[in-house]
């Protein structure tokens, strides 16, 4: 099932402002349960978790930065 553009554009925006900040501080939650990793394992850690947690909302970011397609041309003068 295919998702209309706006319907697209809200979830995006609801990713963002909610899912976003939320698996942010789930993260850094897990990881400051423990002690410190060395820099570069704690980088792989938070761009691998990144990924993970992004990957799947990829199909509703595509194309949202365009033109509706859906809408009417505008009029032209």
């Amino acid at each position: 099932m295919a998702l209309s553009y706006k319907a697209r554009r809200r979830l995006s925006l609801l990713v963002l402002l909610v899912w976003m900040p939320f698996a942010v501080v789930v993260t850094v939650s897990i990881l400051g349960m423990f002690d410190r990793p060395p820099f570069l394992l704690e980088l792989l850690i938070y761009v691998i978790a990144g990924a993970g947690i992004f990957l799947p909302f990829k199909f509703v970011f595509q194309g949202v930065g365009r033109a509706d397609p859906d809408a009417p041309p505008p009029p032209e003068e």
